[in-house]
């Protein structure tokens, strides 16, 4: 025997194989950093982040189809997490996100803190578990929206203030000793793994563990683990083996039944293109507004467009362009009439803006240099930002940082890139934004220039997002660049050559 045990039947239909992340690339220069989890784990070639936006989306601009989950239950330190990581490094798919039911610990009482400090209540117990949140929560993962993840404190049996923001991915682990005590959540399974260990290798790992990352006395363990642990896995978790699809004997020194795990998931993943063709023989869309073409405009372009013009003329009179972009572009925010009085004591009727607030997103690196413009007219906007950059194995946008002002879903935002080529990063973008519950008709996207590809898949995707530019180019070139276009606008702006721009592992490019 191969210590193996497989219960697969036929699954669910197959599911696309999402590729996303989060984690932001170290980057050495243009914008500060936000606190972001660190990876989860890191193999000899590469790093396999724990959070990520999906870039897969149908011509709707909807995500084709749901995350892939996979449950993994188990008697308390039987190596859960341990397997986990092991079909995560054999996966070979760049986003995943690691669910723990740890998380989802209930807020205790007075009384129950107390009772847990002298080891007291039934951590092992169903009961103890907040079921609505997770299932509400394994929900959004599932369907690729972003969530907030309790972070529950061992040492003083409480959540912690700050949550932690994850976003859906490619494959969903969620990993737990109650994994599959719950109904609903069962259902939100595509595959259950049951990880068997044998017991007195599981009391051994749990006193090391409990003494030495969360503070307990040897004593206070083993009563725990005979009161409580022992008689729960009998009464609770063992009897949930049946409904694994596979088991999986010694946990993760069990390398033959995590390759038939791996060769399971890769059989339901499979690629997708991200973008439907768009019919550029179309008239370009009405949610378009192209600057007006006067000679100043077209001036500004002739110089921006010149390979021969100096780095700070670039600079200069990008500016300047922007500035009469960002401007036209508030034109299109709503307004209402409203009347006062001048200093002559006469009335005046006029117009105020008619919103609850203006945030302005720039798409890094390039899309950051249209923020001062944005600034200098609008005053007390907030800035967001996101960063997207190309994988050149597969072509496709990940977003790879995220930060967000505190109740943008309420704003109009201004969403700022330098070039749009494809669509491929703003519709990601556009995606972001409306994960965080942002109103599409509130959304505008404003770019120096744009190619008509681009204009079309962002408008089929998102009909009522306002496409605001300068210029719209014919066509793109076999590198994707616009033609005729402007160049790499970031290269040209920051003074590189695009190559020392970025540092990352897998060294990506900007995204078009």
């Amino acid at each position: 025997t191969n210590g193996f045990r497989s219960h697969c039947g036929s699954g669910e239909d197959s599911l696309d194989r999402l590729l996303p992340p989060a984690g932001a690339p170290r980057r050495k220069s243009t914008t500060s950093q936000s606190k972001t989890e660190p990876p989860l784990l890191r193999t000899g070639t590469r790093t396999i982040y724990t959070a990520g936006r999906p870039p897969w989306y149908d011509e709707h601009g909807a995500q084709s189809k749901e995350a892939f989950v996979i449950g993994l239950c188990g008697g308390s330190a039987s190596g859960k997490t341990t397997v986990a990581n092991k079909i995560i490094e054999a996966l070979d798919v760049p986003w995943v996100v690691l669910l723990s039911m740890d998380s989802f610990y209930k807020v205790l009482s007075p009384e129950e803190q107390a009772l847990a400090a002298s080891n007291d209540y039934n951590f092992d117990h169903p009961g103890a578990f907040d079921f609505e949140l997770l299932v509400a929560t394994l929900q959004r993962l599932k369907q690729g929206k972003s969530v907030k993840i309790p972070v529950y404190d061992f040492t003083t049996h409480g959540r912690q203030k700050d949550w932690k923001n994850v976003y859906g991915a490619s494959v969903i682990i969620f990993e737990g000793i109650m994994s599959f005590a719950d109904k609903e959540l069962l259902q939100l399974l595509d595959m259950k793994i049951f990880v068997d260990t044998d017991s007195d290798i599981r009391l051994v790992r749990r006193l090391r563990r409990d003494i030495t990352e969360r503070g307990r006395d040897i004593e206070g363990v083993i009563k725990q683990y005979n009161k409580f642990v022992k008689p729960a896995f009998e009464q609770y978790i063992e009897p949930t083996m049946r409904l694994a699809d596979i088991v999986v004997p010694r946990g993760g020194g069990n390398m033959v039944a995590i390759d038939l795990i791996v060769q399971h998931v890769h059989s339901q993943l499979e690629e997708v293109t991200l973008l439907a063709s768009a019919q550029q023989t179309q008239p370009l869309p009405q949610t378009l507004s192209v600057l007006e073409s006067t000679p100043q405009v077209r001036g500004l372009h002739t110089i921006i467009r010149n390979k021969e013009t100096s780095r700070d003329e670039f600079i200069f009179y990008s500016k300047r362009l922007m500035r009469l972009l960002i401007e036209h572009a508030l034109t299109f925010l709503p307004s209402q009439t409203c009347v006062v009085q001048t200093p002559q004591g006469q009335e005046y009727e006029g117009r105020r803006y008619n919103g609850k607030g203006i945030t302005g997103v720039s798409v890094l690196r390039a899309g950051e240099t249209m923020e001062p413009a944005l600034r200098a007219v609008c005053k007390d906007v907030r800035i967001g930002k996101i960063l997207i950059q190309t994988n050149l194995d597969s072509g496709e946008p990940e977003l790879h940082y995220l930060r967000l002002p505190k109740d943008i879903s309420e704003d109009h935002v201004i969403l700022m890139d330098s070039t749009v080529s494809t669509g491929a990063a703003a519709m990601m973008a556009v995606r972001v934004l409306l994960d965080h519950e942002v109103q599409e008709d509130k959304i505008a996207l404003v770019s120096l220039l744009m190619a008509e590809l681009g204009v079309h898949s962002v408008a089929y995707a998102f009909p009522k997002v306002k496409i605001i530019t300068t210029a719209v180019d014919k066509s793109l070139d076999d590198l994707l660049h616009v033609i005729p276009g402007i160049g790499d606008f970031g290269d040209r702006y920051f003074g590189t050559d695009g190559t020392d721009s970025w540092s990352d592992e897998d060294q990506e490019q900007p995204s078009y």
